[in-house]
């Protein structure tokens, strides 16, 4: 079971390249160009309290002290989550040594279907450093509210239902602070840069 659905995903994710990103918000993002990194965005961000894909809770402050990439999803997505998980594989393959200097974090935006053992599944299609979250319904929502996050359940006509949510991948300093955003479908060698930067504030 779990070996057909890395197989689905990791399809997935190959092919999702090609889609075009639903539910896009467009958040500050530093600019391609740019050679220091802007200041914290204060009220984006805060504490929280998820458990990871063992069942283990995991708090802002388990971040602190590295930079991090957080994206917001869900398991059951088409297109922009295997897409961006590939993105962000490619990112940490790119960076080497690197990579080690930083969070790698997918905060599930559906905890009715994400549980803990359903997010490690769906991550081991990726990367080991990749570290899923997810929680209650109320702590998924308190997290969805401090980081400003977009995300909202949509019913389809055959009783299923997906969820719109943010398209982007936060970046934050080693404080946990919100410093911009990679943007869905943003060129691998411009990502890479501004992963480079935040690094170096590292």
């Amino acid at each position: 079971m779990k070996t057909s659905r890395i197989i689905r995903y990791t399809a997935w994710a190959a092919v999702a390249a090609l889609a075009f990103a639903v539910a896009a918000v467009s958040l500050i993002s530093w600019r391609s160009d740019s050679t220091i990194p802007m200041a914290p965005v204060a009220n984006i961000g805060g504490p929280f309290t998820l458990v990871n894909g063992e069942g283990k809770t995991v708090t802002q402050e388990d971040l602190k002290g590295k930079p991090s990439l957080m994206f917001f999803g869900f398991t059951y997505c088409p297109d922009v989550c295997p897409t961006t998980l590939f993105e962000m594989q490619g990112w940490i393959e790119e960076l080497g040594a690197e990579a080690d200097k930083l969070n790698y974090v997918f905060v599930s935006v559906d905890p009715e279907r994400d549980t803990p053992e359903v997010m490690s599944d769906y991550v081991s299609a990726f990367d080991s450093r990749i570290t899923p979250l997810t929680g209650t319904p109320e702590q998924i929502a308190e997290v969805v509210k401090s980081y400003r996050v977009y995300a909202r359940r949509v019913e389809l006509d055959d009783g299923d239902y997906t969820m719109d949510h943010t398209a982007g991948v936060y970046m934050m300093n080693p404080a946990q602070e919100f410093l911009g955003t990679i943007s869905y479908g943003e060129p691998h060698n411009a990502a890479v840069e501004k992963i480079r930067k935040l690094i170096e504030q590292g």
